[in-house]
């Protein structure tokens, strides 16, 4: 090696996931990696109808340079579960960009819950998240996300650096759900009413399949926040929920998100909800 040349300390990850539906079973068939991204062992807490998965990336943080690829693909009439076993953590960036892609496509009557522990970007930090979800008629999906700019327990506010969001929901080739968004640390938008309020976690839940009317919106809209502060809304749409959280506790943010789900997975999906069991370690 010659060593005058760089070293690229920065990694390249990538997981490829496959589930399929055999008999009465959810079977993970196709599990690729490259780098940092992990799928250890298909779990079945609740029956082998629903293959549970613990999405891991070891390093446990991510840095400027860091691209991080995740695809899975349920084929009909197969259900998955993926989670994570914490927070991911977004480091402060030189300079570069650090991304990560979220890639999913859900075949006819199969389902999807993608339930991720909360994103915590560093002052300084600069990340790209995008994710895209190709639903196919009869599909069902629950996903959401949990975004926390610096941390607050330390007394860290985002001042510097930018987080790119971009989600995209298509159902048999239309879109569903579009959008794009961004922050600047130590903009205006951050504390503006039109934007952050000057709360530094935010969230979004979004579920798409059947029986979501106004009876199961009313439901959800009962549900309070342990954060008493929190801003809190849910909007009905064509073919999907939207579930917002603005407020200063992750672990509130989940909380919330966490009850939704128990109201929304027997209506949309028509299970009871089972708590992962990651999610009290």
């Amino acid at each position: 090696m010659n060593l005058a040349e760089p070293i690229n300390q920065s990694w390249q990850a990538r997981l490829t996931l496959g589930f399929e539906r055999r008999d009465a079973a959810t079977v993970l068939t196709r599990r690729e990696h490259c780098g940092p991204l992990r799928v250890q062992k298909a779990l079945y807490p609740e029956g082998e109808a629903v293959c549970h998965a613990i999405v891991l990336h070891p390093p446990s943080g991510i840095a400027g340079g860091d691209q991080l690829e995740i695809g899975v693909n349920v084929g009909p009439g197969a259900h998955a579960l993926l989670t994570t076993p914490g927070a991911g953590k977004w480091y402060r960036s030189a300079g570069a960009w650090a991304g990560q892609r979220l890639d999913y496509d859900v075949a006819a009557n199969a389902t999807l819950e993608w339930l991720p522990q909360e994103n915590i970007v560093f002052d300084g930090a600069r990340a790209d998240m995008q994710s895209r979800f190709r639903l196919a008629s009869g599909a069902r999906c629950i996903a959401w996300d949990v975004l926390c700019l610096g941390r607050r327990a330390g007394g860290e506010r985002f001042e510097r650096g930018e987080v790119n969001l971009a989600t995209r929901i298509e159902r048999d080739g239309k879109p569903v759900w579009l959008e794009r968004g961004g922050f600047c640390g130590g903009s205006e938008l951050l504390d503006s009413p039109a934007g952050l309020a000057g709360f530094s976690v935010s969230g979004t839940l979004l579920a798409t399949g059947p029986n979501l009317d106004t009876g199961l919106l009313t439901a959800c809209r009962q549900i309070a926040s342990a954060e008493t502060e929190a801003r809190i809304g849910i909007t009905l749409l064509p073919d999907l929920l939207v579930a917002r959280y603005l407020g200063h506790a992750s672990e509130a943010a989940r909380g919330w998100f966490a009850a939704l789900w128990q109201v929304l997975r027997p209506a949309v999906i028509g299970r009871h909800a089972q708590t992962p069991r990651i999610w009290n370690t």
